[in-house]
């Protein structure tokens, strides 16, 4: 391809050098007429001069032709070969001047013609290198009739000029290869500095796209985030009121513990959106592909939008389908779940439908609404972070406009291509594509276990937030665990030292909150107490911190990560996990 654009900017080249060209033959030609009018017949040089002219406006209509018409790698050789042509007609109109004008006894005649050939011959290496073919066949044909002339003609300087002339033509081809290696050089040089520019340019306009996205995303975020944080600090304050006039009414308790419950709810699933959206940036998701049945996973959405329809009063149909496909069910789910609430939150009449259809060895599945529908300069927007086209006002009741980014990334994971067919006022069409199953055996089922129950551990838990420390040692403590808790891997090693004084104080699982105290982290504190221990031990780190280059490195380290804020479910959850799938070493 490279090549290909260098021999087509050669060729423009070589054309554009054809105006000057033309320029010169005008005005030489006249000189031409004026010296050789007496010693040429009229007629021949009528002749002459008015085929050369004709030449020069057939180059000129040519070149007019050329750069006002596309050119591809096929038809720009025809247009080098055509120009060639040109050059080399007009090269044995010259050389024909050279037969008549190559007079001895005649030496103002002969000095004229053999300055003008020489000239002709020596222009040739700017002109005409771009296209050595070109140049060649242009210089022969000029010094070949005045060569065969010296040949024929009895003089005292034929010989001599006849080696002047060899000697010419040699060195115009050693400058015209020369002049054709700078030619290529300089043209791939331009070439690649303008792939550099226009790559350039890209990389600054996704850039300043990225800071305008990252502005809209802060902003939006940090709206987002405030709401229920400022619910909850005026519920809290709500209570300590109540608190300060006597004992609270069980009533008043219940509510308050509701609201705030919500609130926490509405920042955990804030935070946990854009968990997800940092663990698919950071490429940490792993894809376990199974083979699906449609008719089940169609019917366990029926099921779980049910009674959203029913509260919209939409009409909730489902096409169901026997066919089987091959793709991580979890994850195929969670698109189909977030496509399926953006179509009955923007839906206000009519319905939504769920079915799908088969293109070839795969199966786009389709969600179908009577919405608002999308215009088609805002449709690519819908799937970045916050973008809410009909939610200017970020009602949170209308969701956190992070659904349609979320489907976006795990489409792309999953490399299941994401369409999107809308028309204002009619409605829209989001599907995704995915490739049929190759096999036809029992689906998979996927799920997640339910965790055991009445599993208890020695725990260490590292915490530098005495709070946060306090919450979760009394918490672990209830489910029946034993705690050695501390805010550093030191402070953890004194307290189980001393509980080892006492008698056994076996360690099943570290629990480790990320950032430390003195710029330690849960993952060096880990690696300490494992060390003190002489074994590896599951551990859970407990982070805020969604930056994928986290997200990498804890998932490394093959300890659990837990996000902040997380529920004593979750926690109970990830210990249970952590304690059954770990294969412990057995102690000495």
């Amino acid at each position: 391809m490279h090549k290909d654009k260098i021999r087509q900017a050669l060729i423009e080249l070589l054309y554009r050098n054809s105006y000057g060209v033309v320029i010169s033959n005008i005005v030489i030609s006249g000189a031409a007429v004026y010296v050789l009018r007496n010693a040429v017949s009229g007629s021949w040089l009528a002749g002459w001069v008015g085929a050369l002219y004709l030449l020069i406006i057939l180059r000129v209509l040519a070149s007019r032709r050329f750069f006002s018409r596309p050119r591809d790698s096929r038809s720009i050789m025809r247009w080098a070969w055509l120009a060639a042509a040109f050059t080399w007609a007009s090269g044995l109109l010259w050389g024909t001047l050279g037969w008549v004008g190559f007079l001895p006894d005649a030496p103002i005649v002969l000095s004229f013609t053999v300055i003008v050939l020489t000239g002709l011959v020596c222009g040739t290496v700017p002109s005409l290198s771009a296209f050595p073919p070109a140049l060649i066949g242009s210089i022969l044909v000029t010094v070949l009739p005045i060569a065969v002339r010296c040949i024929l003609t009895d003089s005292d300087i034929s010989g001599a000029f006849l080696f002047l002339l060899a000697s010419l033509v040699a060195i115009n081809f050693y400058y015209c290869r020369i002049t054709y290696r700078m030619l290529r050089e300089t043209v791939s040089l331009r070439l690649e500095n303008e792939s550099l520019v226009g790559h350039l340019q890209e990389e600054r306009d996704r850039a300043q796209a990225a800071d305008r996205a990252k502005t809209r995303f802060l902003a939006a975020a940090s709206h987002d985030l405030r709401q229920p944080i400022h619910a909850l600090s005026l519920l809290v304050s709500t209570l300590a009121i109540l608190g300060q006039r006597g004992n609270v009414a069980s009533g008043d308790a219940r509510d308050l513990a509701t609201r705030a419950k919500s609130a926490v709810s509405n920042l955990g699933g804030l935070l946990n959106a854009l968990l997800d959206i940092s663990r698919l940036d950071a490429g940490i998701v792993t894809i376990a592909n199974e083979t699906v049945s449609l008719r089940d996973l169609f019917r366990d959405l029926r099921d779980e939008f049910a009674a959203e329809a029913n509260q919209r009063g939409l009409d909730w149909r489902i096409v169901n389908s026997d066919l089987l496909i091959d793709s991580d069910p979890m994850m195929l789910r969670r698109i189909l779940n977030n496509l399926l609430s953006n179509a009955f939150r923007y839906t206000k009449a009519g319905g939504v439908l769920l079915g799908c259809r088969r293109r070839g060895n795969s199966v786009e599945i389709q969600v179908l609404d009577t919405g608002s529908g999308i215009p088609a300069d805002q449709q690519t927007m819908v799937f970045e972070e916050f973008m809410q086209l009909q939610n200017p006002a970020r009602d949170r009741t209308q969701g956190l406009g992070l659904g349609l980014a979320i489907v976006r990334r795990t489409a792309e994971l999953l490399q299941h291509p994401l369409r999107l067919v809308s028309v204002p006022g009619r409605g829209s069409m989001f599907s995704i594509t995915v490739p049929r199953a190759r096999s036809v055996g029992s689906p998979l089922q996927s799920g997640r276990p339910s965790p055991a129950v009445g599993i208890t551990a020695g725990i260490i838990l590292v915490e530098d937030e005495k709070e946060v420390a306090d919450a979760m040692v009394r918490l672990l403590t209830l489910e029946g665990h034993r705690i050695y808790a501390g805010r550093s891997a030191e402070e953890v090693l004194r307290v189980h030292s001393e509980a080892l004084v006492a008698g056994s104080a076996p360690v099943d699982l570290i629990v480790a909150d990320y950032r430390l105290q003195h710029g330690a982290t849960g993952l060096d504190a880990i690696q300490t107490l494992c060390d003190h221990i002489g074994r590896r031990v599951p551990a859970i780190i407990v982070t805020g911190d969604t930056s994928p280059s986290r997200l990498k490195e804890v998932s490394a380290s093959r300890a659990r990560i837990l996000h902040k804020p997380i529920t004593g479910e979750e926690l109970r959850e990830a210990i249970h996990a952590a304690l059954e799938d770990f294969e412990p070493e057995p102690r000495g």
